[in-house]
């Protein structure tokens, strides 16, 4: 049941709003992503798969982080090829960073940083693009992957846990110090053990066997691996502290880690000087220690080797953090607001990067102003025509008299075809879009006719938008037309922009057309108010 609630959690719909590179996407583009991880030693990277699988990554492509080929950062999304259509099912990144994925399959992936053999073939050159890691992995089928900072852990689907990279403090697990080149299974105690679970910290590893024990191996400075000791530890050893507690999943962030029980309880050890452990206080505590979390029993854990924050998610849907949070050191658990864990990490984590590779459900929902929206103009729906210069307009008188106040005062019920003759088609039909989209689309000579119609509706917020897309389309070509419908509807605020803008370019503003047209007594008033401001001084 509480893995049940985990999967569920990781598909509610992924609010990128929350994750600044993603600013350089489109909304087009945001909504076909399905999957997405924000990585990098300042959350600066991201790879994001869409729904016909294709992969796309964007951002500061450290050490070849990107996969693209070559060093060059990009503002764009550039696709990565060798992966699309592949079905990525997890994925971890390092501090280089490297990446390390594992598609549906079971094959893995492996590129970007290397000076520490991370990648798992066998070299210490850093790799452009994606390569499949096969030694030892072959007819295995990888179900999950884990990165600290520079060492790389996988799972297979027969429980077996395979290590590889950075070795100084014990964290491959192989019993010595050298780094690792390739992938090798961890043996010693996990030797006839069946693993469900793995994480790394920076330095360190853990996986969680089936019977709820958990064992541990990597560096131990900070007593992040919970043996009531701060030696390092170059074999996997179990937690005994934990005797009794059935563990299901283990978290790690820089150098604390977390458990969570069948039981729906957290355990909590390692380093605290952020109040990390959520034990009130900021003292390291090397053995496991129990962290009050709401009475509600929790469904998921996280906390990220790059961070020193914690999360957790209870049955109830109640998001809580600790730990580092923007700076801010917060002791106890403290309730958000947020739905997810995830946005905990895209809000308060330092760098913010995310904690898991996050899926995204297509929400087929329409908003009611979505689904208003869809309906303008929709013959099929409509109980009014406006026919303007010939062309018809369709619409439903309801909405018009619940948005527009001129509506509510001459729409009758037997109305089913009204002319409209005092505003072209383009500007009427831009009206009418607007009451039922909030925007407006059409040039700014367009939005000169629209400003007419607003001022004489009354539509306030309208006003505005016109005078916007008047400011954003002036040119020294229509300068002079703009200004002269500024005064003539009493836009002042546009007519001191238009003004600011003819004099600003005036040479070619009197060159134009507009200005030889210009009305006689606009005129006078231009050339006034130009010497007034000095226009005219050498």
């Amino acid at each position: 049941q509480a893995l049940e609630a985990t999967l569920l959690s990781a598909l509610k719909m992924l609010d990128v709003g929350k994750w600044p590179i993603f600013s350089l996407c489109s909304s087009e583009e945001i909504k076909l992503i399905r999957q997405a991880c924000v990585f990098g030693s300042a959350g600066n990277e991201v790879l994001y798969t869409t729904e016909n699988d294709e992969v796309f990554v964007l951002g500061m492509n450290c050490s070849g982080c990107l996969g693209t080929g070559d060093m060059q950062s990009t503002i764009e999304p550039r696709r990565l090829d060798s992966l699309c259509g592949k079905k990525i099912a997890c994925l971890s990144y390092g501090s280089g960073p490297h990446i390390v994925l594992a598609t549906e399959e079971g094959e893995v992936y492996t590129w970007g940083h290397n000076a520490y053999s991370q990648l798992g073939n066998g070299t210490t050159n850093h790799g452009f693009v994606p390569c499949q890691v096969s030694t030892n992995l072959v007819n295995k089928k990888v179900i999950e992957v884990a990165c600290g900072s520079h060492h790389s852990m996988v799972l297979t689907s027969d429980g077996e846990v395979y290590t590889w990279g950075y070795n100084n403090s014990g964290q491959v697990g192989s019993g010595s110090t050298a780094n690792q080149p390739i992938p090798r299974r961890v043996t010693s105690c996990l030797q006839n053990k069946i693993v469900v679970n793995i994480a790394c910290g920076q330095m360190c590893s853990m996986a969680v066997v089936e019977n709820g024990e958990v064992y541990v191996w990597g560096y131990n400075g900070n007593g992040q691996l919970g043996l009531g000791s701060s030696g390092n530890q170059p074999t996997p050893c179990r937690i005994a502290a934990l005797q009794g507690i059935r563990v299901q999943r283990v978290a790690c962030g820089y150098a604390h880690t977390l458990v969570l029980t069948d039981e729906g309880q957290i355990y909590a050890w390692g380093a605290n000087s952020y109040g990390q452990l959520g034990t009130g206080n900021k003292s390291n505590q090397s053995y496991p220690t129990t962290v009050i979390v709401d009475k509600d029993r929790v469904i998921e854990i996280a906390a990220c080797h790059s961070a020193h924050t914690s999360a957790a998610k209870t049955q109830s849907g109640q998001v809580y953090m600790w730990g580092q949070c923007r700076g801010q050191s917060v002791t106890f658990p403290h309730l958000t607001h947020f739905a997810c864990t995830d946005d905990v990490f895209a809000c308060f984590a330092t760098p913010a990067v995310m904690w898991r590779l996050l899926s995204v459900e297509p929400d087929d929902h329409l908003t009611v102003a979505q689904s208003l929206k869809k309906e303008f103009d929709n013959p099929e729906t409509a109980d009014l025509k406006f026919l303007v210069d010939g062309k018809y307009i369709h619409v439903h008188k309801v909405l018009l008299k619940i948005r527009c106040e001129h509506f509510r005062s001459i729409l009758n019920n037997d109305d089913e075809i009204i002319e409209m003759s005092e505003f072209s088609y383009p500007v009427y039909r831009a009206f009418l879009e607007y009451l039922y989209t909030d925007n407006i689309r059409l040039p700014p000579e367009d939005a000169i006719g629209l400003l007419d119609l607003a001022t004489l509706y009354r539509e306030n917020r309208l006003k505005k938008l016109c005078q916007q897309t008047i400011k954003q389309g002036i040119c020294e070509e229509n300068a002079i037309a703009l200004l002269s419908a500024a005064v003539k509807y009493e836009a002042q605020d546009l007519e001191e922009f238009c003004f600011r803008f003819c004099i600003n370019h005036l040479t070619v503003v009197t060159q134009t057309q507009g200005f030889a047209d210009m009305d006689h007594d606009l005129l006078k008033n231009f050339i006034s108010k130009a010497s007034r401001v000095g226009a005219f001084r050498n």
